[in-house]
């Protein structure tokens, strides 16, 4: 939860796509399904999540309903101060939550 902005999502492929080039997208909650596929389509990493060098492409309808369930999530509980998930594996047939940590705040 930004300060300034309320609750926000933010999409990114992890790894050094995130942390050295800053490849991800942000959107305030409630997220729609339109603003969920928009973020997939934002990054300059969408490529990957089309498949590349043989790999099938990811359940994007997968990734789509995981950030509008956590969009739901966080408008419902607002003493949610942050929710981490990551890694989460996008596969062909769905997707997996590999960690995830919830920070409590005031709501």
């Amino acid at each position: 939860r930004d300060p300034s902005y309320g609750a926000v999502m933010m999409f990114g492929l992890g790894g050094i796509l995130v942390e050295v080039l800053r490849d991800v997208a942000f959107r305030a909650l409630p997220l729609s399904p339109s603003d969920a596929r928009a973020m997939l389509e934002e990054i300059k990493g969408r490529q990957i999540l089309a498949g590349i060098r043989g790999a099938p492409p990811v359940d994007k309808d997968a990734l789509i309903r995981l950030m509008l369930t956590i969009s739901d999530l966080c408008s419902a509980f607002p003493e949610i101060a942050e929710l981490d998930l990551n890694p989460v594996r996008a596969r062909a047939d769905g997707l997996d939550i590999l960690d995830a940590r919830i920070l409590l705040g005031a709501s």
